[in-house]
């Protein structure tokens, strides 16, 4: 026999009867398959590794950590070096093994998921399938959610140092002109009488053999002190 409270929502005053969903999945959750994108170890060890300057950057005094905190970095290496296949990119781990793999509970698990993801780093889809119940009939099953790191160019408030600057083309603006060889800068010197000058420059390269050889004339010429 249905309540009285079926009949009462046509009274002012009293609001109708707690309603349940048909089947118990998130409302966002899809059926459809997920692609996964691969990421080779050496992206996801890129990734981690910025994910540890971007925490460090946003160091406060006084306190443990920055915006992504221990939690968020044990559940992040955990997601991209114990639970990713780097082949296939397949990134689809339960609570429990996220949990177990960065030594921390459940709970922890959830709240450093959403800050994950509330800070650019991860994005997931929650996904469903169609099953029947134990008397046939149709119903969605949640199933795990399937999981993305996503790279630091997406990540809110990271500053990433831009590269540095390529050397500039031979002969450009801005190339450094090449150098004289030892000799002829000594002669140059010779010509404003420099001869302790134009002397450094011929020993300036052991690997002149013929400057090595003039040097040591002009040693025996104008003396060890010129």
């Amino acid at each position: 026999m249905r309540s009285i409270a079926y009949a009462l929502p046509t009274l002012p005053g009293f609001t109708g009867p707690k309603t349940y969903a048909a089947w118990p999945v998130w409302r966002d959750s899809t059926t459809r398959t997920v692609k996964f994108e691969p990421m080779p170890k050496k992206e996801a060890a890129k990734r981690w590794y910025a994910a540890r300057r971007f925490d460090r950057q946003t160091h406060q005094s006084g306190r443990h950590g920055g915006v992504i905190g221990r939690a968020g970095l044990a559940v992040l290496y955990a997601l991209l070096f114990d639970c990713l296949d780097f082949a296939t990119g397949c990134l689809e781990p339960s609570y429990d093994e996220i949990a177990a793999k960065a030594g921390v509970c459940r709970r922890t698990v959830a709240t450093a998921l959403q800050n994950l993801r509330a800070l650019g780093l991860l994005h997931w889809q929650r996904r469903s399938r169609e099953g029947t119940d134990e008397f046939g009939r149709f119903r969605l099953v949640q199933e795990k959610n399937a999981y993305a790191v996503l790279p630091s160019s997406q990540w809110k408030g990271f500053y990433e140092p831009p590269p540095p600057a390529p050397p500039p083309e031979p002969g450009t603006w801005g190339d450094h002109p090449p150098l004289a060889d030892p000799i002829s800068e000594a002669v140059t010197e010779l010509r404003h009488g420099q001869r302790q000058a134009a002397l450094a420059f011929l020993e300036s390269d052991p690997g002149d053999g013929l400057a090595a050889v003039l040097a040591r004339f002009g040693r025996a010429v104008f003396g060890p002190q010129a």
